[in-house]
């Protein structure tokens, strides 16, 4: 990384936007500064675009996303913005959304800045979607790839349309995910690209041959045109058509990464480092060797899938549907019990009560099991209560017991005494439900058998920064 470099970083989340100015600091223990960030909530969820799909479906409103990205840029301080020379992109992995070519975004000037709205383009159908039951998943064509497919991947999605509601694709004629959607309108790309990162999470694509599954999709009827070509992560996917937010014209733009791969990378120091990252899901990573290679027979009953990382390598990855919208979960059922009552109380309230209480609470025998979303290995799995009793019922052992279980759930798809044999030796963990729960972080610290450190922060928006500068810092742009 040059030492002049600066670099904007775009994490395009499931609840939230995140934009981060970073800057090369050669003297600084991680080798960077963040100049300046932003965080804008999206509070895009959308009633469904197929009435089939209701009441599984979960969709977000596009323009809602973009409006968050907008005001993140605006709040950026100018002055930083005009000295940044490339654009890293980086989101929630699996979903997908189409637009017409051509027709994806409109360009308009707001105050002295030109900015992008969506134009001809669907919701955003994203990893959280239900849609595809498991007797719909076992009638699609098994994939060549190691990794099987699961409900809210982006080609699932795309074959349940095609059964239940044909026209609908009609109207389109490209797809990708909202990352992908948002370098293809900052460089007005003819055809969307997409990095393995993010097409392994669609499905039915070989990370070996770097290759779709063309025929085994075309053999069912899917619409192959649909899926956007293949290109290397945080390689330059093209220039900035116009000035953005005082960013120049001509700027460099990284083709999209996944958000799990931006955020390992933004804090993994050593190979020997997993990273934990506890938001809206969960997701624990360790690094493979290099050379290791991954099973090309998908497995969907297994817990650990192998996702394509930089260079050709992969990470180990236990991604858990169940983390912070567990809580969530519990403190709107308690916001919407004390309605019924006749209570009016602040989800917020309710939140900091709780925590507080289980923080007073340091053990309980209540045992919760929190898949209240299933999992994609075991996506019929309900969440459960057991070893109930009266002397266990208070607030605080009920939260106690449900942080624990999100950490037990995630210890039962990847055992820790495994990381261990992978030569881990710390765990670098952080995320947005991890950072406001202190019982969370207790029971994270309870569970792992080696150090862990909550102290560097693990930000997909800096690492989607760091991965387009340090990558291309040695490249000739094209």
């Amino acid at each position: 990384m040059a030492p002049s470099s600066v670099t904007l970083g775009i994490d395009l989340g499931t609840t939230s936007v995140k934009a981060a100015v970073v800057e090369a600091a050669p003297g600084d223990p991680s080798g960077f500064l963040v100049l300046a960030s932003c965080v804008r909530a999206t509070r895009a969820e959308a009633a469904a675009q197929s009435a089939a799909a209701a009441p599984q479906a979960r969709e977000q409103d596009v323009s809602r996303i973009i409006q968050a990205l907008n005001e993140c840029l605006a709040a950026l301080p100018q002055q930083a913005l005009r000295k940044v020379c490339a654009i890293g992109v980086s989101g929630q992995m699996h979903g997908v959304m189409f637009w017409k070519t051509g027709q994806g975004c409109e360009w308009t000037e707001r105050g002295a800045t030109p900015v992008f709205k969506p134009g001809a383009v669907s919701h955003l159908v994203t990893w959280q979607d239900g849609r595809c039951s498991s007797g719909f998943l076992a009638s699609l064509p098994q994939p060549e790839s190691h990794l099987s497919v699961a409900t809210g991947f982006g080609c699932a999605t795309i074959f349940w349309l095609l059964k239940n509601s044909p026209d609908f694709l009609q109207s389109y004629d490209a797809a990708g995910t909202i990352h992908d959607y948002v370098v293809a309108m900052l460089c007005g790309l003819p055809r969307p690209l997409m990095s393995d990162q993010n097409a392994a999470s669609w499905g039915y694509f070989n990370t070996q041959s770097q290759t779709w599954n063309v025929e085994t999709l075309r053999a069912s009827a899917f619409p192959v045109h649909l899926l956007p070509d293949i290109a290397q992560p945080a390689s330059v996917a093209g220039r900035t058509s116009r000035t953005w937010f005082g960013i120049p014209e001509g700027t460099p733009v990284g083709v999209a990464l996944g958000d799990l791969q931006a955020s390992v990378y933004s804090c993994m120091a050593q190979r020997t480092d997993a990273v934990l990252n506890i938001s809206t899901s969960v997701q624990l990573a360790a690094s493979m060797p290099s050379g290791f290679q991954p099973v090309q027979t998908p497995d969907p009953a297994a817990p650990v899938a192998y996702f394509p990382y930089f260079d050709r390598t992969y990470l180990a990855v236990a991604a858990s549907l169940n983390g912070g919208n567990v809580l969530a979960t519990f403190v709107h059922m308690l916001v919407q019990w004390m309605a019924d009552l006749g209570l009016e109380v602040e989800e917020s309230t309710v939140y900091s009560r709780m925590i507080q209480a289980a923080a007073q609470q340091s053990d309980t025998c209540l045992t919760i099991t929190p898949t209240v979303l299933g999992e994609r290995h075991l996506p019929d799995q309900l969440a459960s209560v057991t070893r109930i009793s009266s002397s266990d019922l208070s607030l605080g052992h009920v939260t106690r017991a449900m942080c624990r279980g999100i950490v037990q759930n995630l210890h039962s798809m990847l055992p820790f005494q495994q990381l261990k044999e992978w030569g881990v030796e710390r765990v670098v963990s952080s995320g947005s439900a991890l950072s406001r729960n202190e019982v969370l972080k207790q029971e994270v610290q309870r569970a792992f058998p080696f150090p862990v450190s909550f102290g560097q922060d693990v930000d997909a928006a800096v690492g989607a920064a760091l991965a387009m500068c340090q990558r291309n810092s040695n490249q000739k742009e094209p």
